[in-house]
């Protein structure tokens, strides 16, 4: 490694490599820098001027340490390492200088302002900033933006450190925000008081280093220290994003992301931030029966013992929604198959193949789409479907990948050639359009679930899979499921499909499987925690936890196993999942082994090995299916209404006035040119 450089940083001298700024060699050397508007995701701005630091031999006045690269310092006179100072009495006297400039108007508001307790320009004020103030003209106030239902604001605040307009145009591909005039007109605004049409502009309001920024619903609700917090996982899509649960007593607060390179860096989108409020609304607390047409109210007991009567010596059918956990997925293909009944997990009809993993996970990790040089999309739209995942791709094509997509046309934030919309379109692919230039790039095709949900899924996914391994590329089947990947892994299908298995049953035991629509006939089984259009079509109902009140397993659209911890606890009379399946079998007699959740993940983990290693990819074998020739319709995307696709977020108010609000957009009439 000898194109690494040393320096010389307050006294203890390291190598770094000479691209780093200067910011990023006193991280690696274990010096804290202050900062507000450098962020590492984030292009450098250079404007708080908070970074200063000494370099010795170099101007004299201090230099952004954020803007500086480490191949920009001279050595010393006789070759030695430059030296670079973070604790000199210029560096102190520069840093309270640039406090007491950023303090001139910022109001006193921290009794009222929702960033009190976890606010960067708090805690550097104390950290680095002097104890008196020598401003004694009155403090320049501002008028507020409204940036939609979302993002709550307090411009008076802002310190113009811009890394809301940089996060809005370089992440999230959306142009409302910026900043206008110069000198003390500078303020941040919208393009013609816009509000914010983003999946992902939630997370302006983590990056705002002061009140500037707060989220709307949670203002006024809780302070910081209040909360107890919960490392999980979200379920709201199936890229398995890691977040932190914050809870103040039995409610969910807020929900917040937490940093994992390998999956969503450090953004959530809107819906899994947002959702909470749906946890709380038109949840199952108590057990109901239904007697005439009328559901009652029931003991456990009761519902158990009723449960237990309708599935013995009848054709059950298990059905596993889109919430579920491996365990509970698991616990219930026991319980029906000793019953001698099937399971069902693909519930939105996707032709996935049992048992061949490249086929129903891929080959590639989400953090090949930041090495990729091409990325194919094929009956997907991923600003929809994963909105995080689609950042990445965008962040791709910003280094220079091709994008190609065949499918419905859409504003995805990012160029890309739209190659069809049809299935024809994809068969000319695979079988001309894969050149020797194409082999040599890094490639990754990722086919949505809208492509293989219709009858010809399998044929789909087989063009999908000549395509991959013709182009020496990696392939990705993005789910929208939570659930999918881990249930497929758990073996819950059934030869033939969701037809198949619904087709004669007697009895159904629905698994919090809310999108299937079930014929009148059969005789309905809930298992679920909101009260949503499964429990409506229910015989019995059993309340079930949600994903923030039981500890879980999910593996996400890429294999990778990751654990959902318990936050709070379910409402009422509901219970965890795996418990009321477990109570179930002993009911029925067909008892399940296991008396303990650690007991059913062993169990779990003894049938399926790769279950066993948390937050490991595995890899996939390449197995591809005998190429067949699909039908000749267009391409439908699987999502049609991002803000509405689970029971959770069906139960949520505001979920709803952002469907309605993303609606109206959507038809809001366009002036002629």
């Amino acid at each position: 490694m000898s194109d690494l450089r040393k320096i010389v940083i307050d006294g203890q001298e390291i190598e770094v490599d000479p691209a780093m700024t200067l910011i990023q060699a006193c991280e690696q050397a274990g010096v804290e820098v202050p900062r507000f508007c450098y962020h590492e995701r984030l292009s450098i701005a250079g404007n708080c001027r908070m970074c200063l630091v000494e370099v010795v031999g170099g101007p004299p006045k201090p230099a952004a340490s954020c803007a500086m690269q480490v191949k920009d310092l001279r050595p010393g006179p006789e070759g030695q390492p430059p030296v670079v100072k973070t604790n000199s009495p210029m560096v102190k006297k520069a840093r309270e200088g640039v406090m007491e400039f950023l303090l001139i108007n910022h109001p006193l508001d921290c009794p009222i302002c929702d960033q009190g307790g976890e606010c960067d320009l708090q805690d550097q004020a104390m950290a680095y900033g002097v104890d008196f103030s020598r401003f004694r003209e009155p403090k320049r106030a501002t008028e507020d933006l409204n940036l939609g239902p979302l993002v709550g604001t307090a411009m008076t605040r802002c310190i113009s450190c811009t890394r809301c307009v940089r996060f809005t145009s370089e992440v999230a591909g959306i142009t409302q925000m910026g900043q206008t005039g110069r000198g003390e007109d500078a303020e941040i605004t919208s393009y013609l008081n816009q509000t914010l049409d983003s999946n992902l502009q939630g997370n302006i309001i983590d990056l705002c280093p002061v009140g500037a920024l707060t989220s709307k619903p949670y203002a006024f609700t809780a302070r910081p220290w209040e909360l107890t917090k919960t490392e999980s996982i979200d379920v709201m899509d199936a890229l398995g994003s890691n977040i932190r649960v914050d809870t103040k007593g039995r409610e969910v607060m807020r929900i917040l992301p937490r940093n994992h390179d390998g999956v969503n860096e450090e953004w959530i989108s809107d819906k899994t931030r947002f959702v909470w409020d749906g946890l709380r609304r038109q949840r199952l607390d108590t057990p109901y029966i239904r007697e005439n047409g009328k559901l009652r109210k029931a003991s456990w007991g009761e519902a158990l013992d009723a449960a237990a009567a309708a599935m013995k010596g009848k054709k059950v059918t298990g059905l596993i929604g889109d919430l579920a956990s491996v365990e509970a997925a698991f616990a219930l293909k026991q319980l029906v198959e000793g019953l001698g009944g099937s399971v069902e997990c693909r519930t939105n009809n996707a032709k996935l193949p049992a048992g061949n993993r490249s086929g129903y996970v891929g080959t590639a990790t989400i953090e090949d789409i930041d090495s990729a040089e091409m990325v194919l999309l094929i009956g997907t739209n991923p600003r929809v479907e994963a909105p995080v995942l689609n950042a990445r791709i965008r962040k791709a094509w910003a280094a220079g990948a091709d994008v190609g997509l065949i499918g419905e046309a859409a504003d995805l934030t990012y160029d890309y050639a739209h190659l069809g919309t049809d299935r024809d379109t994809l068969v000319d692919v695979a079988t001309k359009d894969v050149t020797e230039e194409t082999k040599a790039k890094n490639t990754v095709v990722i086919v949505g679930q809208g492509a293989l949900r219709e009858a010809d899924g399998e044929a789909v996914l087989s063009q999908a899979m000549a395509i991959a391994e013709a182009s020496n590329s990696k392939l990705m089947i993005l789910h929208t499921a939570a659930s999918r990947v881990g249930a497929m892994d758990a073996g819950c299908v059934t030869e033939g499909g969701l037809e198949k298995a619904i087709d004669g049953a007697e009895v159904i035991y629905n698994l919090g499987a809310d999108e299937v629509e079930i014929d009148a006939g059969a005789f309905v089984i809930y298992q679920g925690s909101h009260g949503d259009r499964g429990a409506h079509r229910a015989d019995i109902i059993l309340p079930g936890a949600a994903y923030t009140e039981e500890n879980g397993l999910f593996v996400n659209t890429e294999g990778r196993p990751q654990l959902a911890m318990r936050a709070a606890f379910p409402p009422g009379d509901a219970k965890e999942n795996w418990a009321i399946l477990r109570a179930l079998s002993a009911q029925t007699g067909e008892v399940l082994a296991y008396d303990s959740l650690a007991a059913l993940r062993q169990a779990l983990i003894a049938e399926v090995p790769h279950l066993g290693q948390i937050d490991v990819v595995a890899q996939n074998e390449w197995t591809p299916i005998k190429a067949k020739k699909p039908g000749k319709a267009d391409f439908r995307n699987a999502v049609a209404d991002f803000y509405l696709t689970n029971p959770i977020a069906r139960a949520s108010a505001l979920m709803a006035e952002l469907s309605a609000n993303a609606k109206a957009r959507a038809e809001a009439p366009i002036a002629a040119e």
